[in-house]
């Protein structure tokens, strides 16, 4: 193998190309970005950056020279348009690239909503890009509307509050993040929005977006703001594999091991949909640490001897930072039961314990660091029921 191109020039991109130079990798490295600049933090665009506390130019992760070091041809500004396996050749508006060895790592994009007005301007927070005109919009704005209570709105709201703005935040489950912590850690999160002083609005289904503030719901009520912002989730950024012959189905379906299904085709980051060992499960997770774990094993087996690779079981841990309260989670929220073992809900801060079967699968935890990094190892180690809960009892887990 000799040259290796790598697709997508964020956090994922960035860590397989360090990867590979790591683990000893000598031939040629190509990171194709289709931003005009290079891996940039991400996490800090809806809280430092919105509110001020963080320069956007602080965010990017390396420097020309660490590129230059590692050997790394940068080529920014050139989205991939298309995958060509039997010539092994990544097409681009500027040309083709060969290789013998390819990593995708094009992560996500923000989704758009489905029903728009007339005209209106609905902002969205996923590049640097976005972040830099979404902050200065705050700057001039007294009511924002956010439009879905994920974590990236849920987080925009909390910079909007810290900002002193009045918040509506609209959601259309009945809790917020139900997808991803459940219903009953859902209700939680929702207390903190008002707690907050944020106006959250459940069950709400979004009928158009008029001019620059107001929405209209299905049921006829209408917000008034002047300041719209959509954090609906994110989409994989596949279309451009779309004749590969790769199998895409909410993001590039992989093997445990990261392969795409074909010898010199691995994947990492959010674009990744694999089956999970740990879990058992198809899953794709848009979250910090899994881009950096999952870079870290697709360069490894895609430099392996055949059948030498080893397969990926991330534990889907991630956090969030919200009206000053650290939010983290580690596992997964498809349970049989939820329980809090520690702390107090009402305060804020407690840890929350998943069960299926006689398993633990998963925790939650706000402003408890210490016992969700702790209970994050036993979700790894696949700690049965009984046993997490006993070493909580004894405060093994809690100090």
């Amino acid at each position: 193998m000799k040259r290796i191109v790598v697709v997508g020039a964020g956090l994922a991109g960035l860590r397989t190309v360090e990867a590979l130079r790591k683990l000893g990798f000598d031939g040629a490295v190509t990171l194709l970005g289709a931003e005009e600049i290079g891996p940039y933090d991400r996490p800090p665009l809806s809280k430092q950056v919105l509110t001020g506390k963080g320069d956007p130019a602080e965010t990017a992760y390396r420097s020309a020279a660490h590129y230059a070091d590692l050997r790394v041809e940068l080529r920014l500004g050139q989205p991939a348009t298309a995958l060509d396996l039997t010539s092994r050749t990544v097409k681009t508006d500027g040309g083709e690239l060969s290789f013998d060895g390819l990593i995708v790592a094009t992560g996500a994009a923000a989704r758009l909503l489905a029903v728009e007005s007339g005209p209106s301007r609905i902002h969205r927070l996923r590049t640097l890009d976005d972040a830099r005109e979404l902050r200065d919009a705050l700057q001039v704005s007294r009511h924002v509307v956010v439009i879905g209570a994920g974590f990236i709105g849920s987080e925009i709201a909390s910079s909007a509050r810290m900002l002193g703005l009045e918040v509506t935040l609209l959601e259309a489950a009945p809790v917020p993040l139900a997808r991803v912590v459940g219903p009953q850690i859902g209700q939680i999160c929702a207390a903190l929005h008002r707690e907050n002083g944020t106006r959250l609005i459940c069950g709400a289904q979004v009928g158009s977006v008029e001019g620059s503030g107001r929405v209209r719901l299905t049921d006829g009520r209408i917000i008034e703001g002047d300041l719209v912002v959509a954090g609906i989730g994110a989409a994989p950024e596949t279309g451009w594999l779309a004749s590969s012959g790769l199998t895409v189905a909410d993001g590039l379906v992989c093997d445990p091991f990261l392969s795409a299904g074909h010898p010199a085709v691995y994947a990492a980051g959010d674009v990744v949909r694999w089956r999970n060992p740990l879990f058992g499960t198809s899953m794709r997770t848009e979250q910090w640490t899994n881009a950096v774990e999952q870079a870290r094993r697709a360069a490894a087996n895609l430099l392996a001897d055949p059948g030498k690779g080893q397969p990926y079981a991330g534990v889907n841990y991630f956090w969030s930072d919200q009206y000053g309260v650290r939010i983290q989670s580690a596992g997964i929220a498809e349970a049989d039961e939820v329980r809090v073992v520690h702390g107090s809900p009402a305060e804020f801060r407690f840890l929350a314990y998943y069960r299926k079967g006689d398993r633990l699968v998963g925790a939650f935890a706000m402003d408890q660091p210490v016992p969700l990094v702790r209970s994050k190892l036993l979700i790894e180690a696949r700690t049965s029921w009984e046993e997490a809960l006993s070493l909580v009892r004894a405060g093994e887990i809690l100090t």
